[in-house]
C-alpha cells in the first residue's frame, strides 16, 4: 500500500481571528511549509490530493512548543509572524504549517489536538 501524506497547519484558539484572516494565516502557512519541503514528498502529496488538517492550539506557548517538536522530529515547519496591519499586532505568531510529510509522522505529534 502507498504512503499517505498529509499537512497540518496549527492556529492558535486564543487570537479568536475573523474567519477569512485565519483562513489567509493558514494560506501563508501552507504555502510557505510546501516551498520548504522536499519536492519529491510534495509531488507524492499532490498526486493524493493534497490533504491538510488544521487544529487548534491554546496560545503562542503551545504554537511554539508544537512547532520544536516538529523540528526536532525532522519535519518541515513554517511559523507565521503577522505584518500588523489589520486585525493583529506586528510580529503577533499566528500559525505553523508542517508538512506535508507521512501521515503516521504528523498523527503521533499531533494527533491528540482538536480540529480548528
Amino acid at each position: 500500500m502507498a504512503m499517505a501524506y498529509k499537512q497540518v497547519i496549527l492556529i492558535r484558539a486564543d487570537l479568536k481571528l475573523p474567519k477569512g484572516k485565519a483562513c489567509a494565516q493558514c494560506a501563508h502557512a501552507s504555502v510557505d511549509a510546501v516551498l520548504r519541503s522536499n519536492k519529491g514528498t510534495v509531488k507524492e502529496w499532490r498526486s493524493e490530493g493534497m490533504a491538510k488538517v488544521v487544529l487548534k492550539v491554546a496560545d503562542e506557548q503551545e504554537l511554539l512548543r508544537m512547532n520544536q517538536q516538529a523540528k526536532e522530529a525532522g519535519l518541515t515547519t513554517a511559523l507565521i509572524t503577522d505584518a500588523g496591519r489589520t486585525v493583529v499586532e506586528p510580529g503577533t505568531r499566528t500559525c505553523v504549517g508542517i508538512g506535508p510529510d507521512e501521515e503516521s509522522r504528523l498523527d503521533a505529534l499531533f494527533g491528540k489536538l482538536k480540529l480548528y
